[in-house]
């Protein structure tokens, strides 16, 4: 998006990596659907000297067939299996005797009503290697809500971290403020490992506990103002919203310049009245490169007495 937008720095970024690097092939195809063509297809001699090193299939026929690289070499994505016709019963038997894919069986559970049956299944519903959930085994516990706390106090005991992770993250979603002293400091830990990823999530958790999450202010003022991942900022600024919220006129006001969307909104909301910020929401009412929501979001602001 940005190199669409100009931005000739972020252009020539995405130009190199196909010129050197490691996953470019994707990287082109990606391109070739979202680039005019005069920006790709000036890389037809490197995919061509390149491509003998790339064994795995090509999923698009853009660029490859421009550059004269045999189409017989693409091949079509495999499609998820249907199952949308077996009752929930026989996808948990699915489940239980690993027979089919088991990842489409939990697609299918995660798009229709909640069944407890799915919890005493949970700790077999691991990777070949048992170090990682299946894929969506997640959203399909989440869908289950509350009902998930009384297995998730016994999978938070249990040996193999990723089971114990998928417990702690299932008390803390749904337990009362007991969860509090655990996630202040599990907050506090985050910030002495510098992990960048994670502490939006625990500012989520924070935040429903409003004031009585008191204790983890400066560490959510740290991460607002010190994450590298400029997505996570709404989280942080939101969660102090909630516990502490006064004196964030400045952190509303420096929303508005953010480079992501859901910051931005936040300072639409909630900048405090003035010129400069009249004069910005003005800025974001009219840019036709701003996102609609926001464009929508200054509009309404502007016209509000």
């Amino acid at each position: 998006m940005l190199a669409l937008d100009g931005d000739g720095e972020a252009r020539e970024a995405l130009r190199s990596y196909v010129r050197a690097g490691t996953h470019w092939v994707p990287v082109l195809e990606s391109l070739a659907g979202r680039w005019p063509v005069t920006w790709w297809e000036e890389f037809g001699e490197v995919a061509r000297e390149r491509i003998g090193a790339h064994p795995d299939p090509l999923w698009m026929t853009e660029p490859w067939a421009r550059f004269g690289i045999p189409t017989e070499r693409c091949a079509a994505r495999p499609a998820a299996p249907d199952l949308s016709g077996p009752a929930d019963g026989e996808l948990l038997a699915l489940l239980a005797t690993g027979a089919g894919d088991r990842t489409a069986s939990l697609r299918e559970l995660a798009r229709r009503a909640p069944t407890e049956e799915l919890l005493p299944l949970v700790p077999s519903l691991a990777t070949p290697d048992g170090r990682r959930p299946l894929p969506l085994l997640r959203r399909a516990v989440d869908r289950l809500g509350p009902a998930a706390v009384p297995a998730a106090r016994r999978w938070v005991g249990d040996e193999r971290p990723w089971l114990a992770r998928l417990g702690a993250d299932v008390l803390a979603d749904h337990l009362g403020p007991e969860v509090i002293p655990h996630l202040v400091a599990q907050l506090a830990e985050q910030r002495a490992a510098r992990a960048w990823c994670g502490p939006d999530l625990t500012a989520r958790r924070l935040a429903r506990f409003g004031p009585e999450a008191a204790g983890a202010a400066a560490d959510l003022r740290w991460f607002w103002l010190r994450t590298p991942h400029s997505y996570e900022r709404a989280a942080y600024l939101d969660a102090l919203a909630a516990i502490v919220p006064a004196g964030l006129q400045q952190g509303y006001l420096l929303s508005l310049w953010d480079c992501e969307e859901a910051s931005r909104l936040l300072g639409v909301a909630h900048a405090p009245d003035g010129p400069e910020v009249a004069a910005r929401l003005a800025e974001l009412r009219d840019d036709p490169m701003e996102e609609p929501e926001v464009r929508a979001s200054a509009r309404a602001r502007l016209a509000t007495p």
